[in-house]
């Protein structure tokens, strides 16, 4: 049970005792005056013994009656507990959770760059719902909606662990509002800008545009792609591994991004072709690597890596230094398109200007990356009826969900086609069949 005690004065005075001045009926003890005055004593659930100091009697009044009351009722927290920060708490999620390579390198720089920055000092018991609230708006005047909400989720699991451990009474992340996400639908490149940019690509460069259009690969999957993983004779690839570029530091080979991403993709004959004409001219590359592809890091060793892609020194491609090339893909491919687009409108000009036959000036959007390769890829798909399932498969995801909610508006109207499958099935059985009207 919790007890207030008076610091100032003695619960059971002597008779030579002097009477306070300050107090009546009071007899001043040797910490009269100094600090806070009034007390509470309690033994914790492990049976240590507990202090807190209040200036005020109603204050340690009610510390005591909360901290009896949580006794109780088993929701007792350790407040000295609650004196680590947020970034110590952080540390410790950071080093437990089981995340992926390409995962925790978007971790650590979310920690690094909007997280501790404004949260990590304060001690985790100190915060409120209104302060993360206030975290979320400033991050959204720098961070994309769908951003914001992954580095929510990085806070959200942090103070979890802090209720796990009984840091925090509560999770002060429930409750906050996060800006809705744009619904914003993607818009596959037209063929024509595809093969701008594999032409705009410099040559050992080309057969990696046309394989991604080819076979949906993610960029990492690309870059890490060996000869042994490459079968001409099935025409498909295996996708084993991927690789990493952090911030700081060497690049690294990986595991894939999820558990579904380890998969066999057929690959036309055409894409193929082009591998096999980009091998023979430029054979694929041993480069040292470190190789992380086991999730032990006691079995992470560097390896001499045969990759069918490198740069043009023979290395593993970075991510920052492959942004570079992609802009300037983006420029020669647009040169080129319009070019295309002017000798074809003189074209249709020669013609009389035919309607409906005006030709059409194709770009590279601005925020294309080489991710919308692999959109293309699976938007061919779709427009050829591959099933949810199958899309699912050749692009690795994790979930059919995933799949649906980022393509379902390409997916063709199926109006007409579930009233010929309902047709198909009434018209094999007559007495299913109904008269039409009388005329």
């Amino acid at each position: 049970m919790a007890t207030v005690y008076d610091t100032w004065h003695k619960t059971y005075p002597r008779p030579t005792d002097k009477p306070c001045r300050e107090h009546k009926g009071k007899y001043p003890t040797a910490e009269h005056g100094k600090g806070k005055r009034w007390q509470v004593r309690y033994r914790d659930p492990d049976g240590t013994p507990r202090k807190l100091n209040y200036t005020k009697r109603a204050e340690a009044d009610a510390e005591a009656s909360r901290i009896d009351n949580d006794l109780n009722r088993g929701t007792y927290i350790d407040p000295t507990l609650g004196k680590e920060t947020f970034r110590e708490v952080g540390e410790r999620w950071r080093e437990g959770a089981v995340h992926g390579s390409s995962t925790s390198e978007r971790v650590d720089r979310a920690l690094r760059l909007h997280i501790y920055p404004i949260l990590g000092d304060r001690a985790i018991a100190g915060f409120k719902t209104s302060d993360i609230q206030a975290w979320v708006k400033d991050r959204s005047k720098v961070l994309a909606p769908s951003t914001l909400r992954v580095h929510y989720s990085y806070v959200t699991a942090i103070f979890r662990v802090a209720e796990l451990d009984r840091q925090i009474p509560f999770n002060p992340t429930k409750g906050v509002k996060l800006p809705p996400p744009p619904r914003k639908e993607i818009v596959p490149l037209a063929i024509e800008v595809v093969a701008a940019l594999a032409d705009a690509a410099p040559g050992w460069y080309r057969a990696l545009l046309l394989l991604a259009a080819a076979s949906g690969l993610r960029q990492g999957e690309l870059f890490g792609l060996e000869l042994g993983q490459i079968d001409f004779k099935r025409g498909t690839i295996k996708v084993a591994q991927q690789v990493i570029s952090p911030d700081q530091g060497e690049p690294y080979l990986a595991p894939p991004k999820t558990h579904e991403s380890y998969r066999t993709v057929p690959v036309a004959k055409s894409a193929m072709d082009a591998l096999a004409a980009h091998l023979e001219k430029y054979p694929a590359r041993r480069v040292d690597i470190e190789d992380r592809t086991d999730p032990r890091p006691s079995k992470w060793k560097r390896r001499k890596a045969l990759l069918v892609f490198t740069n043009e020194r023979g290395e593993a491609i970075r991510r920052a230094a492959w942004a570079s090339v992609w802009e300037n893909l983006g420029r020669v491919a647009d040169k080129a398109l319009l070019k295309q687009h002017e000798v074809a409108f003189k074209s249709w000009e020669r013609r009389g200007r035919p309607d409906d036959a005006e030709p059409t000036l194709r770009q590279v959007p601005d925020d294309a990356t080489m991710h919308d390769l692999r959109h293309f890829y699976a938007s061919v798909l779709i427009k050829h009826r591959e099933s949810v399932k199958t899309v699912q498969k050749r692009l690795g995801h994790a979930k059919p969900s995933i799949t649906l909610n980022t393509y379902t508006h390409l997916w063709p109207d199926e109006e007409d086609t579930t009233r010929a499958a309902i047709e198909a099935v009434f018209s094999s059985a007559p007495s299913m069949c109904f008269p039409g009207p009388r005329r």
